[in-house]
């Protein structure tokens, strides 16, 4: 009697929307890849997501320069876009949130893009200030592990004592899918639920809790040991497949090194599968991945992980976002 996988005893570990839609719109902006995402109650519960706007931008390495200011002007794009959507002028008063914990580095992205933020709301209180600024504070809440309070329960009192108009909060996310790692920014408008990607919720951050417009900021830095798996098994299926479509090639012959099958348009097919992975090459993307947890997870051994260098990466991140903040929050800096 074969066995049976429950797929309903485990949710994939992704905060990115994108990953749950097999089919989506791309525009490019000189390399930098954006895709928007409006997904209604209906849409939304088919793949775990609340109702709101998601654009998703993406991009290959976010350490070179030129792709710093690429990705920077359009993230402020994007969020200025958003501010007209959501009839948030030039004078509404703002709130930037970092969530997470400075002490892990992975789970720093927040309180780190805090530090580049340009706060005015305290100028704004004693002179008159230039034309082309807005008021805007900037707060770390920390995590309840530290604090013993809820970050949405803190937040609501900022709100209530100094009348906020609308909320941008910084979290870092988790992905199911490895290409994503470090290298997306997801906004949206449905708000953010802390520490949902690795499984420990918290209270939602977001209009329904707040009363105000809420606009939410996240980059995946992690992902987990399933997820790793299942992509491994995905890269020897197109390896194999590349493999033997070139072993007869007589360019195969001369070529020196190997050379990168993911920027081959080839697939494995259905036989092939079968014959590198037998059984498990006849299951679905979904049954394999949840076949994965089902095994890793009851051992402890379904660990999250995030690449070596993410100390210099997170530093890079935190910038780009803090400053395409600014860029889109006060209209001087487009002068």
């Amino acid at each position: 009697m074969g066995h049976k996988i429950n797929l309903e005893k485990y949710q994939i570990r992704t905060d990115l929307a994108i990953d749950n839609i097999p089919n989506y719109d791309e525009e490019n902006y000189d390399g930098i890849k954006v895709s928007h995402i409006i997904l209604n109650d209906e849409d939304g519960k088919k793949i775990n997501k609340k109702k709101g706007h998601y654009i998703t931008i993406s991009f290959d390495d976010i350490t070179d320069c030129e792709a710093i200011e690429k990705v920077k002007k359009v993230l402020a794009s994007s969020l200025s876009n958003l501010f007209k959507d959501l009839n948030i002028d030039k004078n509404k008063k703002c709130l930037v949130i970092g969530l997470g914990n400075d002490k892990s580095t992975p789970d720093a992205l927040g309180p780190k893009t805090i530090e580049n933020i340009l706060v005015t709301s305290h100028l704004f209180k004693l002179a008159e200030v230039e034309e082309g600024y807005r008021p805007v504070s900037a707060f770390v809440p920390g995590v309840m592990g530290t604090t013993g309070l809820e970050a949405s329960d803190v937040i609501k009192g900022i709100i209530k004592m100094e009348h906020f108009d609308f909320v941008i909060v910084i979290d870092a996310l988790a992905s199911s899918s490895i290409e994503r790692v470090n290298k997306t920014i997801q906004i949206s408008t449905s708000g953010i639920n802390p520490g949902s990607g690795i499984g420990n919720n918290r209270k939602e951050i977001s209009y329904e809790s707040l009363k105000i417009p809420v606009i939410a900021i996240g980059v995946p830095t992690v992902v987990d040991a399933a997820t790793i798996s299942f992509d491994t098994i995905n890269y020897m299926y197109k390896h194999f497949a590349y493999v033997k479509k070139r072993i007869n090639s007589p360019s195969n012959k001369l070529a020196f090194g190997q050379s990168n099958y993911l920027t081959k348009q080839i697939e494995a097919d259905e036989g092939d599968k079968r014959n590198l992975f037998g059984l498990i090459g006849d299951l679905t993307d979904q049954e394999v991945i949840k076949l994965l947890e089902e095994v890793l997870t009851p051992t402890g051994y379904n660990l999250m992980v995030t690449p070596k260098e993410v100390d210099f990466i997170i530093d890079k991140l935190s910038n780009v976002i803090g400053n395409g903040i600014n860029l889109a929050l006060h209209k001087k800096f487009n002068n």
